[in-house]
Formats: C-alpha cells, sequence, structure tokens
C-alpha cells in the first residue's frame, strides 16, 4: 500500500505545529525607545521664538552693527563739475546706516541744486558705501548776456552761466525783437528751434558754426567761420535742408552764402 503523498505529509506537519503567527520583529527594533514628541503647541512656540531672533539679528545687522553703516561716497561721470562738488550738494549722511539711506532724496536734492545734472543715479555699494552716478547736461548752444553765457542744452533747458564760453559751441542770437513769432511763440519756443537746427546741422558744418541767428521762428541764419552764411528758414524739414546743404555746398564749394530755406529749390551765391 502506497505511503502519504508530500502534499499530504506537508498539511499533517502544519497541523501539529498550529497556523502561522504574525512575523516576528528584529529584537533591536523591538528594543529602541519611542522617541519624544514635542506638543504641538510647544513646537509652533519653539519655531516663532527661532524666526523673531533671526528677525532681530538681521534688524540689528541692517541698523544696529558698524559693519553695515556709510563710510565712502563715490562718484562717477563728473566732466564739469568737481567730486567734491557733487559730494557736498548730495549731502549723504555718512555714519548712518546703509540700509536707510533716502536715494530718491539725494537724486532729487542733486538735480535741484546743480542745475548741469541731467540725471543722476543713487546707488548703494555694500556694505559701506554710495555711489552717485552722474550724467551732465552739454551745450548746444550758449546765450551772450552781460559778459557772461548762459549754457542751452538739447533739450532748450539754460541750465548754466560761465564766465569762459565753452569751445566749439555755436552763440545764439535772438534778433526777435518785436516781431509777431515772439509775441506769438514766445522765447522759449525760439530757443528750442534754434536747438533743433543746430541737431540737423551736417557734421562738418556743425564744426564751422559761429552764430545762428532766430528773427522769427520761419526765419533762421547760421554765420560760419570764413565769413559763409546760410539762410536756414524754419525749423521744419531738417532732414531735407541738411542733404540739400551737403549736395549744394559739394557743388559750389566757393560759394559764400547758401540758401536752404525751401529745400527743393536751393540756391548759393558769392564766391
Amino acid at each position: 500500500m502506497a505511503g502519504p503523498t508530500t502534499a499530504e505529509r506537508g498539511t499533517r506537519q502544519q497541523s501539529k505545529s498550529g497556523p502561522p503567527g504574525p512575523p516576528r520583529r528584529p529584537l533591536l527594533r523591538r528594543l529602541r525607545p519611542p522617541r519624544p514628541r514635542l506638543p504641538r503647541g510647544r513646537a509652533l512656540l519653539v519655531l516663532l521664538a527661532g524666526t523673531a531672533l533671526l528677525a532681530g539679528g538681521g534688524a540689528w545687522l541692517l541698523y544696529g552693527s558698524q559693519w553695515l553703516r556709510v563710510d565712502r561716497v563715490t562718484v562717477s561721470g563728473a566732466r564739469v563739475l568737481t567730486a567734491d562738488e557733487v559730494r557736498t550738494a548730495a549731502a549723504v549722511p555718512v555714519g548712518s546706516p546703509l540700509i536707510s539711506v533716502d536715494t530718491g532724496l539725494i537724486e532729487e536734492r542733486l538735480r535741484q541744486k546743480l542745475p548741469r545734472i541731467d540725471s543722476v543715479d543713487v546707488v548703494r555699494s555694500w556694505p559701506q558705501g554710495i555711489g552717485l552716478k552722474v550724467v551732465e547736461r552739454v551745450p548746444v548752444l550758449i546765450v551772450e548776456k552781460g559778459g557772461k553765457f548762459i549754457e542751452v542744452d538739447a533739450d532748450g533747458v539754460r541750465f548754466a552761466t560761465v564766465s569762459e564760453p565753452p569751445k566749439g559751441v555755436p552763440t545764439l542770437e535772438l534778433a526777435a525783437g518785436g516781431s509777431p513769432s515772439l509775441r506769438r511763440f514766445g522765447t522759449d519756443r525760439l530757443v528750442l528751434a534754434a536747438v533743433r537746427v543746430a541737431g540737423d546741422l551736417p557734421a562738418g558744418v556743425a564744426r564751422d558754426t559761429l552764430n545762428i541767428k532766430v528773427r522769427s521762428y520761419d526765419s533762421l541764419s547760421l554765420e560760419l567761420n570764413g565769413g559763409r552764411t546760410i539762410d536756414w528758414g524754419s525749423s521744419e524739414k531738417g532732414e531735407a535742408k541738411r542733404a540739400t546743404l551737403t549736395a549744394l555746398m559739394k557743388a559750389a564749394p566757393k560759394a559764400r552764402h547758401f540758401d536752404v530755406s525751401v529745400p527743393t529749390a536751393p540756391a548759393s551765391s558769392g564766391s
């Protein structure tokens, strides 16, 4: 008679030993003590206290420490103005916390006290510096008055009075007198018209220009070195007049007078 099969023997052995129990955990894991946990409220207090300490330390570093206070003021971009003039007008509060310096107020102060400054950028240079980056106005015309010379920039702003005229800058002569243009447009508009003409001149002509005379809004003329003159007319159609004048001067290099007031019908005369 055949004996029990392998499956039967396994079933008998299992019934003798009983059902399998849960898997045993490693002894080391069973002996490890549970980690202590802070109550939720206490953990929040600890977090808030740490945050407050960090914030307080940062505030002290920015406002209370000696490491981040204004120690030097540098100036860049000044050409006619001196660095000392710019620093004096800026009145940067040396010794104050760098973070507390009002850069906008300093910029406004510089533009008010020094009209020669066209734009200025006040920047913090960590850890202890303030930088003043200056852009000065450039004169394109000068107006003689009472033995002095008033400088006028490309926007028509009369920004400085000097004893000596800057080299290479034409003189603006306002000869409108009692013309209707003066009453209608005012001096500022006539000055802007002259500034516009100065900006439209060919480079070579601009270098040779000594004087721009404004008789009215529609009548501007130029005096060049060598006794040459140009009737420009109004300040309109500047690009066309520049091209016409360039061609006219090439065609009649020995001419003494040029008329481009009507750029489609130019004329030259004299030799």
